[in-house]
């Protein structure tokens, strides 16, 4: 049995905050139930159209959902969204501020009608402050919680190359979400959780906070380097690069003596301690660099291998698609789109004794009737409500 096997969720969502985090639930078992606007569904879809006329965000993020198309102004739509949500086990959205409170979909109005019910709100900035109404894109909150100002080049930040804020959200919301039901399996009770983007982004931008905030010290936009360890970060060979790192001070004695073959710089006063190391990063990274630059990036990173020393290459992501890691693990799998099978790699967290649901990526409706025929609803009531424009 799958650990979600059995429980029902329904999603109002869009985009990608709220869909990873019903992505994964789906991939443990989950009846994930996807409500979507009719004709254009999640206004993801139409993001791009790179995997066989299909989009790459949709593909990843809503594969094992079933789609249900509700314009939920309309009241036989919402009827039949109400009895979804009165059997449900999970509500999650991340509709723009204030609509779930104008569906009447917020906790305080759904505990009396499903007392068990989990409710997962995904917002931007939270339910309250002046900046309660504001939109919140990945975007956006990268640039307010302070992301943007510690990456890119020393000459110009930049936004983290993927939608980072939204997947911090989602996989918040996820914990959130699992955490209640596990209270409900002891209480009974359900329970609201919130999940706000800056919240979650602001968790993961706590180092550079503490250390602006009491040190006076923002760090600097280090692109391959980290701002507070040297060696770390890409340094040139023969042919290339190689990136490694050193975490500590016994890492640093092994580097010299065994891949630099030079113990007597372990001690060298420029780089006897971290804080002198990264005084000195620049005449560091030009030693290290003058004993690579006759050797390629392979022999490199034997030598680091041999040593013990953490290292990587600086991989495409074609690379990392057709990395021997994966492939060695088993870790891909095939799911159907409406376009045809794609590949997927298993989620992450693995149980050794079952995998994933793995499920199939919904066209826009697919499972309309399907899911409105098992709320009672017959033939002739979904098709007169199809002819109305409510589904």
């Amino acid at each position: 049995m799958l650990p979600m096997e059995g429980m029902r969720v329904i999603a109002l969502e869009h985009a990608v905050a709220a869909p990873i985090c019903t992505r994964h639930l789906a991939d443990l078992g989950a009846d994930v139930i996807k409500v979507e606007r009719p004709g254009e569904g999640d206004f993801a879809r139409a993001y791009d159209d790179y995997v066989n006329g299909l989009c790459s965000h949709f593909i990843w993020l809503n594969r094992g959902k079933r789609s249900v198309t509700l314009d939920v102004k309309h009241p036989d739509a919402r009827a039949a969204l109400d009895a979804l949500v009165r059997g449900a086990d999970v509500l999650i959205q991340n509709l723009a501020p204030g609509a779930a409170a104008r569906l009447g979909l917020t906790w305080e109005a759904l505990k009396p009608v499903n007392p068990k019910l989990v409710v997962c709100d995904i917002s931007g900035y939270g339910e309250s402050g002046p900046f309660v109404q504001k939109k919140a894109y990945d975007l956006l909150i990268q640039a307010e919680s302070g992301l943007i100002s510690v990456t890119g080049s020393e000459a110009e930040a930049s936004r983290v190359g993927i939608s980072i804020a939204d997947i911090c959200t989602g996989m918040y919301a996820l914990n959130g979400i699992l955490s209640a039901l596990l209270r409900r399996s002891r209480t009974g009770e359900g329970a609201n959780v919130k999940v706000a983007m800056l919240d979650a982004l602001g968790e993961w931008m706590t180092y550079p906070m503490l250390r602006h905030a009491y040190a006076g010290s923002p760090p600097p936009r280090m692109p391959t380097s980290h701002p507070s360890l040297a060696p770390y970060g890409a340094h040139r060979t023969k042919d290339g690069q190689v990136i490694l790192g050193l975490q500590n001070e016994r890492e640093w004695a092994t580097f010299c003596a065994r891949v630099l073959g030079r113990p007597e710089v372990q001690t060298d006063p420029r780089f006897a301690t971290q804080a002198d190391r990264r005084a000195h990063r620049e005449e560091l990274t030009a030693l290290i660099e003058d004993f690579f630059s006759t050797m390629s990036s392979d022999e490199v990173a034997a030598l680091l291998d041999r040593a013990g020393i953490a290292n990587g290459r600086l991989n495409q992501p074609i690379d990392a698609w057709n990395h021997v890691q994966f492939a060695a693990r088993d870790r891909w799998r095939e799911i159907n789109t409406a376009n045809g099978p794609v590949r997927a790699l298993l989620p992450p967290a693995t149980f050794t004794d079952q995998e994933a649901a793995m499920g199939d990526v919904p066209a826009v409706g697919q499972h309309t009737d399907e899911i409105l025929a098992e709320i009672g609803l017959s033939r002739d009531k979904i098709a007169a409500m199809r002819a109305a424009g409510a589904v």
